[in-house]
C-alpha cells in the first residue's frame, strides 16, 4: 500500500471504500457495529490522560461473495504495529501451545538440519525458539522493533519488517525458499491480504507448507465473543473463505484442525496447487459444517448485532448490582478484546477500581478509552475484592488456577463471554 493511501485511511477518508480487501467486490453488510472505540493496545501513561484520544468506528462489514467479514482500515499496521505491547511470552499457556505446535509440525513435515522454517510476526520468539532444539534452521519476520530484540537476544535470527511480495522477492533471491511458513494469530492483522498471500506463495518451497491459526468466525458468532473484534483485527475468516483466498493466489488447503486457542481458532494448512499432497477429510468436513451453518450466505451473518446488545445488558446489570450491593470488583488483564468489552459497555473505574497484568510493560498505565489503572498481580492480594473481571476469558482456566487463593476471603471470578459467568475459585476444577 503506498503511503499516500494509508495517510489518507489512518486519517479517516476512508469511509467511502466498501470494497471487499480480498476479492474486491461490495462489502456493505453491517455484521456489528460496536461504535467507536480507542485503538486497543495503546495503554496510556499518567502524563497522557487529560489529552484528546483518537477513537475509530467498530463497524464490522461483511462480503456478499467471498464472505469476509472485515473491519474498515483507520489506521495503518504502520501506526500498531511500530512498537507494540505485545509480548507473546507473557502467557505460559500460548507458550506451551507453541512448543506441541512445533514438534508435531517437525515431526509432520520431516523438517531437519536442511530445512528453513519461517514464522510470520515472529514476536519475541516464542515458537520460533522451539525449533533450535530439534536443530531446525528459522528465521522470523517481526514488525515491531522492540519485541523483535527480545527474540535476537534469545538468539532467534529476526528481520524488522513487514512482510508481502516485496520482502518475499528478497528473501527468494538471497536463496531462501521456506519450506514451512508459520502464520500465528496475524492473519487477522494483514490489511492488504492479497500482498501477504503472494508473498507467501513465493516464498514456499515446491513442497512446502504453510499453517495459518487465527480465531474462527464461526465460534466468534456462536460463542458471542464480539470483544475479539478491534482496529487490530481488519479480518475475521471462515474456512470458506480460506478457501477463496488460496485459490486466488495458485495455493490449495491441504488440512484444518479446530484448536481451542483464542475461543476457538482454525489451524489452516495450505500447499501449492501442484503439490502432491492430498487435501484430508477433514477439509470438506468443516466447509460442509460451515455451510450448514449458513456462512456461505449472508442472511447468515444477520443475527450478531442483537446477540451482542444482549451481552452488553446482562453483564452491565451484573455489575450495577453487585455495585449497588456495595461490592469491589477489579479487572484481571489488559488485552486488546479487554478494551473492546470496556469501551463497548462503557464500564470505566466507576465499575473496576483497577485491572492487573503479568506485562510490566503496562504497569502504572491505564487503559485505553475507559482510563482504568493497571497494576502488578499482587495488588489484587492486597486490595482483596469480591469480584476479579477477567478479561482474557480465553485464559479463565490459567488464571483461575493461578489466582485460587482468593477463595480465602471469598473472592469470585466474572466471565463476561459467551454470557456473564461467576466460577467460584473453592468449586473450580479443571
Amino acid at each position: 500500500m503506498n503511503i499516500r493511501v494509508a495517510h489518507d485511511q489512518a486519517h479517516g477518508h476512508a469511509h467511502d471504500t466498501t470494497s471487499c480487501r480480498l476479492c474486491g467486490s461490495t462489502a456493505d453488510k453491517t455484521f456489528v457495529d460496536l461504535g467507536m472505540s480507542p485503538l486497543c493496545e495503546t495503554f496510556l501513561a499518567h502524563d497522557q490522560l487529560d489529552r484528546m484520544e483518537p477513537y475509530y468506528p467498530l463497524r464490522v462489514m461483511v462480503c456478499g461473495e467471498c464472505f469476509l467479514v472485515q473491519l474498515k482500515e483507520y489506521v495503518s499496521p504502520h501506526e500498531i504495529f511500530h512498537e507494540y505491547a505485545y509480548f507473546s511470552s507473557f502467557s505460559t499457556s500460548w507458550v506451551a501451545h507453541a512448543k506441541r505446535y512445533v514438534e508435531m509440525i517437525t515431526e509432520r513435515l520431516g523438517l531437519g538440519a536442511q530445512s528453513l522454517a519461517v514464522e510470520l510476526a515472529s514476536n519475541d520468539g516464542y515458537l520460533l525458539q522451539h525449533f533450535a532444539p530439534l536443530g531446525v534452521p528459522v528465521l522470523g519476520i517481526e514488525p515491531a522493533a522492540n519485541v523483535a530484540d527480545v527474540a535476537i537476544a534469545k538468539g532467534v535470527p529476526t528481520r524488522v519488517d513487514f512482510f508481502g511480495v516485496k520482502l518475499a522477492k528478497t528473501l527468494v533471491s538471497e536463496g531462501k525458499k521456506a519450506d514451512l511458513i508459520a502464520g500465528n494469530n496475524v492473519l487477522a492483522q494483514v490489511p492488504d491480504l492479497n500482498d501477504f498471500v503472494a508473498g507467501m506463495k513465493i516464498l514456499l518451497a515446491d513442497e512446502g507448507v504453510i499453517t495459518l491459526e487465527f480465531p474462527h468466525v464461526h465460534r466468534l458468532m456462536a460463542e458471542n465473543q464480539f470483544d475479539t473484534i478491534y482496529h487490530e483485527h481488519f479480518s475475521y475468516f471462515s474456512l470458506l473463505t480460506i478457501e477463496h483466498m488460496a485459490a486466488r493466489h495458485g495455493l490449495k488447503i491441504i488440512d484444518v484442525e479446530e484448536l481451542p486457542t483464542h475461543g476457538g481458532s482454525l489451524r489452516v494448512y495450505l500447499a501449492h496447487e501442484a503439490s502432491a499432497r492430498v487435501p484430508s477429510d477433514a477439509v470438506a468436513a468443516l466447509l460442509a459444517k460451515e455451510k450448514q451453518a449458513g456462512l456461505d450466505r449472508l442472511d447468515g451473518y444477520s443475527g450478531f448485532q442483537e446477540q451482542v446488545r444482549q451481552t452488553k445488558h446482562k453483564l452491565l446489570a451484573f455489575l450495577t448490582q453487585a455495585k449497588a450491593e456495595g461490592k469491589r470488583i477489579c479487572g484481571y488483564g489488559a488485552p486488546g478484546k479487554g478494551n473492546t468489552l470496556l469501551n463497548y459497555c462503557g464500564i470505566g473505574p466507576d465499575f473496576l477500581d483497577f485491572t492487573v497484568d503479568r506485562n510490566p510493560y503496562k504497569h502504572g498505565r491505564f487503559t485505553p478509552g475507559m482510563h482504568i489503572p493497571i497494576y502488578p498481580v499482587e495488588a489484587i492480594d492486597a486490595a482483596r475484592p469480591d469480584y476479579i473481571l477477567i478479561l482474557p476469558w480465553n485464559l479463565k482456566d490459567e488464571i483461575v488456577n493461578q489466582m485460587q487463593h482468593v477463595a480465602d476471603w471469598g473472592g469470585k471470578f466474572i466471565v463476561p463471554v459467551p454470557e456473564v459467568a461467576v466460577i467460584d475459585p473453592k468449586e473450580f476444577t479443571r
